[in-house]
Formats: C-alpha cells, sequence, structure tokens
C-alpha cells in the first residue's frame, strides 16, 4: 500500500510539471479589437521604439503624426512584423509578440484612430 501511494504521488508531481507551461501576460490577455493610438500603440512604441527613435533619430517616432507616417509608409510595419525582407528587424532588444503585431496592424487597418 505505501508503494502505491508512492508511486501515485510520483506520477502526481510528474503530470503536474509537465503540464506547466510559461506563458506572457500577452498571450493570456484577450486581444485588443479596438486599439487606438493613445491606449494602445502608444505604449508599445514607448516601451520598444522611443529610446532609439526620438530627437534626430531617423524615423522619429515620438508622436502619433510619426508613427501613422511610418506604418502608413510600411517601415514600420515591415520592421518588426518579421515577414519580410525589409532591413534590420525591430526592436533589436528582441521581437514584439504576435498579438502586438496584430494589434499594430488592426490599427492600422482600422484608420489610426489616435
Amino acid at each position: 500500500m505505501k508503494k502505491l501511494i508512492i508511486f501515485i504521488a510520483f506520477i502526481s508531481a510528474a503530470m503536474y510539471m509537465v503540464s506547466c507551461t510559461s506563458s506572457t501576460y500577452e498571450e493570456i490577455s484577450a486581444p485588443v479589437t479596438n486599439p487606438t493610438y493613445t491606449a494602445n500603440v502608444e505604449p508599445v512604441i514607448k516601451a520598444n521604439c522611443t529610446g532609439c527613435h526620438s530627437g534626430g533619430q531617423y524615423p522619429n517616432l515620438t508622436t502619433y503624426a510619426d508613427v501613422k507616417d511610418a506604418t502608413q509608409n510600411g517601415n514600420l510595419i515591415c520592421r518588426i512584423d518579421q515577414t519580410q525582407a525589409c532591413g534590420r528587424v525591430m526592436p533589436p532588444s528582441g521581437a514584439m509578440s504576435k498579438q502586438t503585431i496584430d494589434m499594430i496592424k488592426l490599427w492600422q487597418t482600422q484608420g489610426y484612430v489616435n
């Protein structure tokens, strides 16, 4: 009986360890369906882009107009999307999540709501 209890405990622990996965907040949160620049896009740009793309750095991504222009001309989406060969992938610190990229594309598709 003691061996059976130990065996069940071992199997339970093994199943628990195998079932655990690491997820980011973005992976478990609901996707944004009506993104706006101020609420959704701007925080992503500030966190990932303006450290380098501000002031005299081209492209400047510090304002709504700057980000809208970079998105309209295709450069921003191309650089973050990584599905096209358009130069260096951004941000250099690591790829944005697919959910974040899709949210920026949706903002574009829905007319760049501020």
